[in-house]
């Protein structure tokens, strides 16, 4: 009875929303326009340039390049193959949602099993760093000195949740034999897959048509969801939410800052510039951006069931993730708060004088990130020799 319904049930919502929008044009026509000008300014140039890097990067070996090198890390650590290590970092480095594409593109090629999929799609959808610090952090809170506390809940609640994920699906899995990080066979696999490549001009021809058909879809999405959010708000449902909200917290979280979840629970940005207005002592709102940039808002969840759609993966690990990676963001972030030494009363911090707030740019957070990668090479090459030494 339930299944034959529920076709209906689409249907007849879909016919509802339809209905809003032949109701109110002009509303529709504003906040299409808002989703788009969010689309052009913000993230088409801030991940069109990592896409088109990223597929040639795919092409180029270096996932196979990673995959030999980093397996005796990734395997133990996230139970995943050397070649997850790729999409980890893509992640962290891009945001969303890099990683769900690659994910999926792994799966396509056979490099990782459902399991190891749904795996590493569970904790590799996290917000960019250039978004935690500089719209976040910079341009909502204006303070740079609090993307600190952002990024580092956010990114230390997302390896947790990779923690928590290695043990998911173990009792299906066969065993693996263990395997040794190796420079000369990275290389030998790098060279063999560069010989039957195709030109850079091919390559590069490619990368940019694949990536101009995904960042498309994904502005797609932004604009119909800043169009859903703002019917909501216009047809009062989202007033309805929140005093349901307010009544059930016990009168504890007001209408306003009820309202700011809701939005966050639909998309993450507009939720996060709403709460910054609505809260009004700090840990309140670092606590609430922490929980939002960790769940992701359901514009994100239909970005990826789109991906997964044409792969096996299923989409209950990837919610389940975002949910556990939401709350431990919100308990980090209290952490970080109460033991930090991080200037934050006077707003916005300047990042011109003797102080060291520089160091807190994303330009040095990005160098960061590259010294930790080839801090990370070392001990695997160390790892590796020091493993040699004693097998002989």
């Amino acid at each position: 009875m339930v299944t034959t319904a529920l076709p209906f049930l689409r249907i007849l919502l879909f016919l509802i929303l339809a209905a809003c929008m032949f109701i109110y044009p002009q509303e529709v026509l504003s906040s299409a326009s808002k989703g788009l000008t969010l689309w052009v300014n913000y993230i088409l140039p801030a991940l069109f340039p990592f896409f088109i890097v990223s597929e040639l990067l795919l092409q180029l070996g270096l996932v196979n390049f990673l995959g030999v090198l980093l397996e005796p890390l990734m395997r133990p650590v996230f139970r995943l193959p050397g070649k997850a290590s790729f999409v980890l970092a893509m992640t962290h480095t891009s945001g969303i949602p890099i990683g769900a594409i690659l994910t999926c593109k792994l799966r396509k090629n056979g490099d990782i099993t459902r399991i190891e999929g749904e795996r590493l799609l569970a904790f590799t959808s996290n917000p960019s760093p250039g978004f935690m610090f500089g719209a976040v952090a910079s341009g909502m809170l204006g303070n740079p000195a609090l993307g600190i506390i952002i990024a580092g809940s956010v990114y230390l609640a997302n390896l947790l949740v990779g923690l928590i994920f290695r043990n998911y699906g173990v009792s299906s899995e066969k065993a693996i034999p263990r395997t040794y990080s190796s420079w000369r066979k990275a290389l030998r696999e790098l060279k063999n897959l560069q010989q039957n490549n195709k030109t850079i001009g091919a390559l590069l021809a490619d990368a940019v048509r694949e990536s101009t058909s995904t960042i498309i879809l994904v502005g797609g999405y932004i604009i119909f969801f800043s169009v859903i959010t703002h019917l909501l708000t216009v047809t009062h449902l989202s007033s309805v939410l929140a005093d349901t909200f307010h009544f059930l917290s016990a009168e504890s979280i007001s209408v306003l800052e009820a309202n700011a979840i809701i939005q966050g629970f639909l998309e993450t940005t507009l939720g996060c510039n709403a709460a910054v207005q609505a809260f009004s002592s700090l840990n309140s709102k670092i606590g609430v951006l922490a929980l939002l940039l960790g769940w992701g808002g359901i514009s994100v969840f239909a970005q990826v069931s789109s991906f997964t759609a044409s792969t096996d993966l299923r989409l209950l690990p990837f919610v389940a993730g975002r949910t556990i990676h939401s709350i431990l963001a919100l308990l980090i972030s209290q952490l970080l708060l109460k033991f930090s030494h991080i200037p934050t009363s006077g707003l916005p911090v300047q990042l011109t004088g003797g102080d060291a707030s520089w160091l807190l740019s994303l330009r040095w957070s990005s160098l960061y990130f590259c010294l930790c990668s080839l801090a990370l090479f070392f001990i695997v090459f160390m790892i590796g020799i020091w493993k040699k030494v004693h097998r002989h």
